[in-house]
């Protein structure tokens, strides 16, 4: 049984489905369905149900990639290799889009359900693990998250080349101390730059400069002659669009579990998604934050407007003086109330990475952009770079831990960037009131 994103519909969103068709593109590739409900825009209401509004009709246009684009109406893609239903609503060709506690409901098959070996063809390739061990340790946390990143990998990259039109390139790596990993990079797409999705599963002894790195964070770690076995797994992902009008979308989440002397375990749970537009959209901004606290509200109330702050915090640019981005969501060790629970939290923030960003790159697919607009693009690319190679806890510890896959570590930066000198936008500018907000964090819900 595959893992799938389904969005339930009413009788009357079935009828209307005949009018739907999909669209070739100019590589040959079968673009999103469409939707052309005539003289109706559609609506998402509680329940995961659709419903049907009258207002005005508006024409259909071919973009550059091929795609049909309607404004007014609305899209549908593919995604995790099921069909993931995103409604657009478009109100005199902006698009608005559903309330976030919608944005979370897609009904995923239970983790844990069905065959080891079904779920597994369904990746973007074998797992690091080997399956037989997976069958035998199924019920252990390190191959249940192992599984969920793997699906987690592929229904995002399914997703991304949906859009896109191209294809991931997989690589397959190992580390001589234990594990490996599994990096998806697609490069020089039709929409994206660079869009990278890796997968790790490593295990090993800490080295002294990892372990530091955690003791500094109130980790008390006591090896056994000075040793201290570990494992360690996630997904994280970065993607770099073009066009300047799509943001930029990063997500991490990660297990990680370490063995003391006596033989008792520490583990704990980290990860969260953030968004870094080039320039602020409102809409934008609210559709992300809404789906991300749609899936914490499910499991602590507090946790929205705890992890939103941490991530504002976290990705803080402290010679800069400024934010990364217009954040999200961001926690590290955690390891409470309990392990199950802690796990359930990450599966649902993991199911949002769809639907909290793929809505925002339809509804820009097909607004134009200037060079200077692509120039502060490059300036803003050039400050994400900065955090990653001076702040960024991933990058550190995947460069202190040997047998690392720099080219995985370093997927994150983007395949052009631009730094000049004393830069600074004129007041008044789009890019001002860009830089003001990353100066000054704001609630965005």
């Amino acid at each position: 049984m595959t893992s799938v994103a389904l969005y339930t519909v009413n009788n009357t969103v079935r009828s209307v489905a005949t009018l739907c068709k999909v669209y070739r593109s100019a590589h040959g590739t079968a673009g999103f369905h469409s939707f052309l409900c005539s003289n109706s825009k559609r609506a998402f209401l509680p329940g995961g149900k659709w419903s049907f509004i009258r207002t005005g009709t508006r024409p259909m246009s071919h973009t550059s990639q091929g795609w049909i684009s309607f404004k007014g109406y609305f899209k549908a893609f593919l995604a995790a290799g099921a069909v993931a239903v995103i409604g657009e609503l478009a109100r005199g060709g902006a698009i608005y889009f559903p309330r976030a506690e919608m944005a979370s409901k897609i009904s995923k098959v239970e983790e844990g359900e069905g065959d080891t070996r079904e779920r597994c063809k369904t990746f973007m390739s074998p797992p690091v693990t080997d399956i037989k061990v997976l069958e035998e340790t199924k019920d252990a946390m390190s191959t249940r998250m192992e599984m969920a990143i793997m699906e987690t990998q592929a229904s995002f990259c399914k997703a991304l080349e949906e859009v896109d039109g191209g294809t991931f390139k997989v690589h397959r790596w190992s580390r001589k101390e234990g594990g490996g990993g599994i990096s998806c990079v697609m490069q020089d797409g039709n929409i994206f730059e660079k869009a990278g999705v890796n997968v790790s599963v490593v295990s090993g002894y800490l080295t002294e400069e990892a372990a530091k790195q955690m003791r500094s964070r109130g980790k008390v770690l006591k090896g056994k002659d000075g040793k201290l076995p570990f494992c360690a797994m996630g997904v994280s992902s970065v993607i770099h669009p073009k066009n300047p009008h799509i943001p930029t979308v990063h997500f991490n989440y990660r297990y990680f579990e370490i063995e003391e002397a006596d033989g008792s375990k520490q583990w704990w749970f980290g990860g969260g998604t953030d968004l870094t537009p080039v320039y602020i959209d409102l809409e934008d901004a609210a559709h992300f934050h809404n789906t991300l606290k749609s899936a914490c509200d499910k499991h602590n109330p507090n946790y929205y407007p705890d992890f939103k702050k941490w991530c504002d915090n976290y990705f803080y640019i402290r010679h800069r003086g400024e934010t990364r981005g217009i954040g999200g969501i961001f926690f590290d060790d955690l390891d409470s109330p309990n392990q199950e629970e802690v796990f359930n939290f990450v599966k649902s923030c993991a199911e949002t990475v769809v639907p909290c960003y793929l809505p925002i790159v339809y509804k820009h697919l097909n607004d134009s952009f200037t060079p200077e607009e692509k120039d502060w693009q490059q300036v803003r690319r050039g400050r994400y770079v900065e955090f990653n190679l001076v702040y960024d806890r991933g990058v550190k510890f995947g460069l202190a831990t040997p047998g690392s896959r720099i080219e995985s570590i370093l997927m994150s930066l983007p395949l052009t960037a631009r730094w000049e000198y004393m830069h600074e936008p004129d007041k008044g500018t789009k890019e001002a009131k860009m830089l003001e907000v990353l100066r000054n964090p704001i609630e965005w819900i």
